[in-house]
């Protein structure tokens, strides 16, 4: 799970990595472009107010324009630009007349001034000065420079223009205290994400490894582990709350296979334990000679228990395979009644029990296997003799409904006492009058409980007032 969790930890900040380098060069750049055009911005600005002190020195007349004194002022602003961005600066008005700082720009930077184009400083300055305020990048010589021109007015009439030319290097240098910021700002955003993104991922992983470990007790033996079911999104709620319950179910599976165990030693130690003491009592003579014949009958009395016992855990082992088939055909059950009480006719002559046969559907055809319900017919009638007193009753019934064919055996002998009622199919539960003590092997229930499952019905303890009644459904044919 750990390397679970620090596999899912390197993706995800890998993840974190590459988005914040992206979001790092997208941001920089943006601030790159912000820059570029503040000082585009201020360079229009600029030459606005060239233009502007241009207008109003001109006057409407040029001659105005060109004395020593407004040219001086003017060279001082046009300075003021050529300092900050090493510009080539123009004034031109309608006239003719141009006022330049070439001669400054020349000393600054030659081969900028020697690589300016004529052919574009007057086309420029055409469209200036019909009217339009330019601002372009375009390329001078070898090299990048951005272009600004601004008309100025006199009487609503364009009278000049200004035109500022500077290499795109001037614009675009000092850009390097940008790098920090933004870096600093990326730093702390992927480690922050990175720390948020932990949080989340160890809130998910911590079920996940509670499951882990409770899974591995769980393969142990040990099905007492729970998972909190309140912690993470709804998916691990599910899970838990899924686990803890196939948990409850395993440990009543393994408790039931831990008590299974338990109640066949018991039952096969009580046998084996009585023919082992009466065997070793008459080889030892502990047992006189004239007694022998009698203990001999008990050891086979128990010998019978055993293999009793033994047949039916090999029955119910085998009802329970997956592979156990059911061959389904279509009989009278009624006549299979018939048939079992006249079988144990012995007994009830014996008991002077008083057999009633109530069947409403007769004949009562029903589709299912007839071998198995047989053995379900013959268990619940043997109990019903077992545990009817002397001149008691019984009573045989077969009725349909809702299309499907109901059978109680219902006997007058002593009820089933109320806290045993909900246990009387659980395999070797004893009671003293649950249908599965005494001379029994205490899985005849159980038999017949898998039996009616296989075909998909049911068998249940009535409670009918007085004695005890067992009922099951068929499928009618």
């Amino acid at each position: 799970m750990n390397s679970l969790f620090a596999r899912i930890m390197a993706v995800v900040l890998s993840v974190i990595l590459l988005l914040t380098v992206a979001l790092s060069v997208m941001s920089y750049f943006s601030l790159r472009e912000q820059r570029i055009n503040a000082r585009l911005d201020y360079l229009a600005a600029e030459a606005e107010e060239i233009a502007y002190l241009a207008a109003e020195l001109n006057g409407g007349n040029s001659y105005f324009l060109f004395q020593n004194s407004p040219r001086q002022y003017l060279n001082r602003m046009a300075q003021k630009v050529n300092d900050e961005f090493g510009a080539y600066i123009a004034v031109v008005d309608r006239w003719g007349n141009v006022m330049t700082n070439i001669q400054t720009a020349y000393s600054e930077d030659p081969d900028f001034v020697a690589s300016l184009s004529g052919e574009e400083i007057t086309s420029a300055l055409k469209q200036v000065l019909a009217g339009e305020t330019i601002r372009v990048r375009s390329t001078v010589g070898s090299d990048a420079a951005f272009t600004v021109g601004v008309p100025f007015l006199q009487y609503e009439t364009v009278t000049g223009a200004v035109f500022i030319q500077t290499r795109a290097q001037r614009i675009q240098s000092g850009m390097e205290d940008l790098l920090w910021p933004v870096l600093a700002a990326a730093v702390l955003a992927a480690l922050l994400g990175a720390a948020a993104v932990g949080l989340i991922v160890r809130s998910i992983m911590q079920p996940l490894s509670a499951l882990t470990e409770a899974t591995r007790a769980m393969g142990e033996g040990d099905f007492s582990r729970r998972l909190e079911e309140d912690r993470g999104d709804r998916e691990l709620r599910q899970v838990a709350h899924t686990f803890n319950g196939m948990s409850d179910k395993l440990r009543e599976v393994e408790n039931s296979r831990r008590e299974f165990v338990a109640n066949v030693s018991h039952e096969l130690r009580s046998p084996i334990t009585s023919i082992k003491g009466f065997a070793e009592g008459m080889a030892e003579g502990v047992i006189p000679a004239e007694e022998h014949p009698r203990y001999l009958r008990l050891v086979a009395e128990e010998s019978n228990r055993l293999s009793r016992l033994v047949g039916d855990l090999l029955q119910l082992s085998r009802l329970e395979r997956e592979d156990a088939a059911l061959e389904k055909k279509a009989f009278d059950v009624d006549e299979m009644l018939r048939r079992a009480v006249i079988r144990r006719m012995n007994d009830l002559d014996e008991k002077k029990i008083e057999v009633d046969c109530d069947f409403r559907a007769d004949p009562c055809t029903v589709l299912a296997d007839e071998e198995r319900i047989e053995q379900v017919v013959i268990n619940l009638l043997d109990n019903a003799i077992k545990f009817t007193e002397p001149e008691g009753k019984i009573s045989l019934k077969t009725e349909i409904r809702d299309g499907e064919a109901f059978v109680t055996i219902w006997d007058n002998g002593a009820e089933i006492p109320e806290e045993d009622r909900p246990r009387v199919f659980e395999r070797f539960f004893t009671s003293d009058r649950a249908h599965t003590s005494g001379k029994g092997t205490g899985l005849g229930l159980s038999i017949c409980q898998r039996i009616l499952e296989m075909h998909g019905k049911r068998i249940e303890l009535l409670d009918s007032g007085e004695g005890t009644a067992f009922r099951f459904t068929l499928d009618i044919a």
